[in-house]
């Protein structure tokens, strides 16, 4: 006989999205200097994502941060799909953002340099990142 289990799981309830709320960094000093909200702080977000190299720093988890250092000594032909590809898998990990496109590429000798549009529940982003490959 299978035993029956009464689900006493209230079905009334209502999803409390939380604030973005985060302290606001000054990256030349490295300094704290007050408080951001919404798209400010998903602009910071991406901006630390993308200069967190993953798996790397014990503190954050292996889904923060984007792959990068393997890049180096590899064909433009390879790195180019595979920047965009690893750009996108990290900021989508943050559940602010909902899309990463128009993606274009600029080569110069050694370095890649990629910009992008972050598009987040608060807004889209212009955003620029150089690859040393």
């Amino acid at each position: 006989m299978i035993p029956q289990v009464q689900d006493d799981i209230k079905q009334d309830f209502t999803i409390e999205t939380l604030p973005s709320r985060t302290f606001k960094m000054n990256h030349n000093n490295l300094t704290i200097i007050g408080t951001i909200d919404e798209i400010q702080a998903v602009e910071q977000a991406v901006f630390l994502i993308l200069n967190t190299e993953r798996y790397e720093w014990l503190i954050h988890s292996w889904d923060y941060g984007v792959e990068l250092h393997n890049l180096i000594g590899k064909d433009v032909e390879y790195c180019i799909p595979e920047i965009e590809r690893r750009v996108r898998e990290a900021l989508l990990q943050d559940d602010r953002i909902t899309a990463v496109q128009n993606f274009e590429f600029t080569v110069n000798k050694k370095k890649v340099l990629t910009t992008f549009t972050v598009v987040s529940i608060f807004g889209e982003i212009n955003a620029e990142l150089g690859v040393e490959i």
